[in-house]
């Protein structure tokens, strides 16, 4: 039996740093969690024009973070934060191959950012600035390591998320400032922090659609792993 093709989204950076012009990167260990759950991982460059190619060749799909926002404009915000940073091609791409992945029933994960965009996507609506919108909320932008928790989430009960992982609760790493607020119809929220903050969403009636606001690939928490072996078996 062949291995699951599992496209991975790419993040990109101007010119600077790592190149003098401007470069595409991904950590290893989005890949790396991939392949240890038994599936081949493919990393997709930002060609907006070419999602149904690359859903061509793929069986699954993931969605990865960065150190940037989606375009307020496209969940029909009025006002856009200062805070507010954008990668509009990156954004234009994984816009497109995610409505493609979910109109084929594929299989998709998004993590963190990935989250967001996929509940964007779904039809639902961020908290552009949490420090501004949650009064009291915990460090989502933790100040410890990436590599250990910085705070824990509730799993709700009778969710893909829960059945999934197997836990009710989960200690995760956190490094984002914007959140789900609304999800629309035919999505769940699956994990919630302690502030209230949404951490994790999914799509009713689909075969495998979860959006985590954490980084699974630390593998920090059990249920970490369980999320990328449960998506490589969803694709086979």
């Amino acid at each position: 039996m062949s291995l699951p093709v599992v496209g991975i989204t790419l993040d990109w950076e101007p010119a600077g740093g790592y190149s003098k012009l401007p470069w595409y990167a991904l950590r290893e260990n989005y890949a790396a969690m991939v392949a240890a759950a038994g599936g081949l991982p493919v990393l997709l460059p930002h060609e907006p024009e070419r999602a149904a190619d690359y859903l061509a060749t793929i069986d699954a799909l993931i969605i990865t973070g960065g150190a940037f926002d989606v375009d307020p404009a496209l969940f029909g915000a009025a006002a856009r934060h200062p805070t507010v940073s954008t990668k509009d091609r990156r954004t234009a791409f994984e816009f497109a191959i995610t409505r493609g992945a979910i109109e084929r029933d594929m299989p998709v994960l998004g993590i963190c950012g990935g989250e967001q965009l996929l509940n964007v996507v779904l039809g639902g609506t961020l908290i552009q600035h949490i420090p501004d919108e949650i009064p009291g909320a915990l460090a989502h932008e933790q100040p410890n390591p990436r590599t250990e928790p910085g705070h824990s989430v509730a799993v709700a009960a009778g969710t893909l998320l829960h059945r999934v992982t197997g836990r009710a609760e989960m200690h995760i790493n956190s490094a984002h400032h914007q959140a789900v607020r609304d999800v629309p119809a035919g999505v769940v929220v699956n994990a919630v922090a302690p502030d209230g903050v949404i951490e994790g969403i999914e799509a009713t009636g689909r075969r495998f659609v979860i959006g985590v606001q954490w980084h699974p690939e630390y593998a920090i928490d059990p249920g970490d792993r369980k999320l990328f072996t449960a998506l490589t078996a969803a694709a086979r």
